[in-house]
């Protein structure tokens, strides 16, 4: 297979921008696990009020902005190194682990997540408050965690794009 520096140089720049975009994602994750999911799990329902769109950070639109763009750049980034064998099959199982952890976001967290700020709204109720929302803030600790592996599995895989064009 013929593989030209132009073509390594897509792919390297797809995947400059594909880890870029993953760690601007995970310093988001990061910031919004430290700082803001301490203060809502504080003491519910009261602290709930952080998630109430009307006075809160309202995180939604964000949040699916940056992960469509991510996962756009993560696709593309797939495309772009293909004929590197090694490498795709790396971002083939980086991206399975991703999307599994999405459909865990979409499947768990963000149901309730949307049911707290329901809450926080006065629309809804819910019993055991502080219990869920404790194991929320426990399992998104796991999830940042798995997202933390991903792009830093993505590092070896930019630096075998870079070997390959120095040999």
């Amino acid at each position: 297979m013929n593989i030209t520096e132009s073509y390594l140089s897509r792919a390297e720049l797809w995947m400059f921008i594909t880890s870029l975009t993953y760690f601007l994602m995970n310093g988001a994750q990061i910031f919004e696990t430290v700082v803001m999911v301490p203060k809502w799990t504080a003491n519910p329902p009261a602290t709930f009020t952080l998630l109430a769109n009307k006075n809160g950070a309202g995180l939604k639109t964000f949040w699916i902005v940056v992960h469509s763009l991510h996962e756009l750049t993560f696709i593309l980034a797939i495309i772009f190194c293909w004929k590197l064998i090694p490498i795709r099959n790396g971002l083939l199982v980086l991206f399975a682990i991703h999307f599994a952890v999405r459909v865990w976001t979409l499947s768990y967290f963000a149901p309730n997540i949307i049911e707290f700020q329901k809450i926080a709204e006065g629309i809804g109720s819910a019993a055991d408050l502080h219990k869920r929302a404790n194991v929320w803030k426990t399992l998104n600790y796991i999830r940042v965690g798995i997202f933390i592996a991903v792009s830093m599995g993505l590092i070896p895989l930019f630096l075998r794009i870079v070997n390959f064009k120095s040999n």
